[in-house]
């Protein structure tokens, strides 16, 4: 039987409406409170990273998770303009020895030295660009005329200067003008000499990712594991377990590479993973033994998390000369061979 469309309706609606609206209300309810503990665990998540952050910190002396990310921009940078043009590698370099060279000097001349940063900064990118631009006679003259010219500068300005200084100072003086020369911008110059050669920018790269492979694999072994100081001296927080791992990750990466990017027999990664471990490992050590005759925990704080960008170089510089010593090996044996 039909019901009759006239017939009154029952209460049926208003109460599904209302268990509709109901529900509506209960799952808002719902969504609250599932942002509300969503909220709570991002706080405390970070919170444990903030925390850890600071036991890393506290440990390292770093700003761990800001030291990455200037780490990741400036090495996008560096390998974009190391792969697509070379030229703007030099340019690059030539920049960061310019910056380095005189973050340097004003570290050293507020140390007590005194070193004339016009001619270092000036002389040091031509001798980077000799790198590029002539060969080995021309490298080594440019650093010759550097020299020559930085301690010129510095006697001429000595002698103008209404300050007297001792005959044994103004010898460190000049001794120390003619290092920051060869310590920056010549062992610079040999990363730029290695790009110019054919498929040298892959050996340049190479060798910076092994320095970094070094590096990161001391970070994470010394943090761990690390107990037995390698010069306590010179570098406290340096351990023989970090040297370890630094020399695991040297080895790993120097294999990788030499199959997958340098097309060379993987017991030539082994090789040049090991070298780089011995410089990269010679060059924090010396840097640290500088800035502690300086007195200084890093050269600047141009780099938050990292430092100066010295503190960054330290391994790479004395990388260069070895990096461009096998890639030169190598290729001679293949020539002959």
């Amino acid at each position: 039987m039909m019901n009759d469309p006239h017939e009154p309706r029952t209460g049926k609606v208003p109460r599904v409406a209302a268990r509709k609206r109901l529900s509506r209300d209960e799952l808002q309810s719902q969504l609250k409170a599932k942002r509300a503990d969503i909220e709570r665990q991002v706080q405390a998540t970070r919170a444990q990273i903030d925390q850890a952050n600071e036991r890393i910190e506290a440990r390292t002396g770093r700003n761990l998770v800001l030291a990455i990310g200037i780490g990741l921009v400036l090495g996008v940078l560096l390998i974009s303009s190391l792969i697509f043009l070379k030229w703007v590698f030099v340019i690059f370099a030539a920049l960061i020895v310019a910056i380095t060279t005189f973050e340097l000097v004003q570290a050293l001349n507020k140390s007590g030295r005194r070193i004339d940063a016009i001619p270092q900064v000036v002389f040091g990118v031509g001798i980077v660009a000799s790198g590029y631009l002539g060969d080995g006679a021309v490298r080594w003259s440019a650093l010759l005329g550097s020299i020559a010219v930085v301690v010129v500068w510095r006697l001429i300005a000595q002698m103008a200067s209404q300050t007297s200084r001792s005959a044994i100072d103004t010898v460190a003086d000049l001794a120390t003008g003619a290092f920051v020369q060869i310590y920056v911008p010549f062992l610079a110059s040999f990363a730029v000499v290695l790009v110019r050669q054919e498929g040298g920018q892959w050996w340049v790269l190479a060798f910076l990712i092994l320095v970094v492979s070094v590096d990161t694999g001391a970070y994470v072994a010394g943090l761990n594991f690390g107990k037995h100081p390698m010069a306590p001296r010179i570098s406290p927080k340096k351990t023989w377990e970090g040297f370890i791992g630094a020399g695991i990750a040297a080895v790993i990466a120097g294999v990788l590479l030499a199959l997958f990017m340098l097309q060379v027999e993987w017991w030539v990664g082994i090789i040049l993973g090991l070298l780089i471990l011995g410089t990269a490992t010679m060059g924090d050590l010396t840097e640290s033994l500088i800035k502690r005759d300086m007195g200084v925990k890093d050269m600047s704080s141009w780099l938050p998390g990292h430092g100066g960008i010295l503190d960054r170089l330290d391994s790479m510089l004395p990388s260069a000369p070895i990096a461009l010593a096998v890639f030169l090996i190598v290729n001679l044996q293949t020539s002959l061979g």
